[in-house]
């Protein structure tokens, strides 16, 4: 099971996904440019002392990663997230913050897109927030079973400023 990052911007957000992505033995993929540097004291503290546990890979194309099984979430769509099988290979992939997933996926793969019901007049959830969920409905059908290894090597954050002064 791997959570995906398309450009990820509050690194409070992407923080706390590796946090739990630590927790469950989950990959973390983020997908570049950032709206951060991965060097952010705001990203660090979020993650606490958990980034040595987590198998963190950055990639500058999410074509790159989409091999199936994979599932989008948005706020915009309308099938639930407990209407998906997940195997226990799943890709679980969320938008940015402020611009959600690029209409190219949507183009290309409409009936992989899911949401989590919210009340009508709300704009979205937390990314973190909409990520556990979606990640501890995965691991529910998977029996929680959590994945105890990851490569050390692949477990640092690159310096890559995207946006300089953060």
């Amino acid at each position: 099971m791997k959570i995906v990052l398309y450009q990820p911007q509050i690194p409070q957000n992407t923080g706390t996904i590796a946090r739990t992505c630590a927790a469950t033995g989950t990959g973390l993929i983020l997908v570049r440019p950032l709206g951060f540097s991965t060097k952010s004291r705001h990203l660090k503290r979020a993650g606490l002392d958990y980034w040595d546990s987590v198998a963190v890979e950055e990639v500058d194309d999410i074509q790159q990663v989409l091999t199936p099984p994979f599932f989008f979430f948005s706020s915009k769509a309308s099938k639930l997230y407990t209407e998906i099988n997940y195997p226990a290979d799943s890709l679980l992939i969320f938008g940015s913050e402020t611009a959600g997933l690029p209409d190219f996926l949507w183009d290309a793969w409409p009936d992989r897109f899911f949401t989590l019901p919210m009340r009508p007049q709300q704009r979205c959830l937390n990314l973190a927030v909409a990520a556990g969920i979606a990640l501890y409905e995965a691991l529910k059908q998977n029996q929680f079973l959590l994945t105890t290894e990851f490569k050390k090597e692949s477990t640092r954050l690159t310096n890559t400023d995207e946006v300089k002064g953060k």
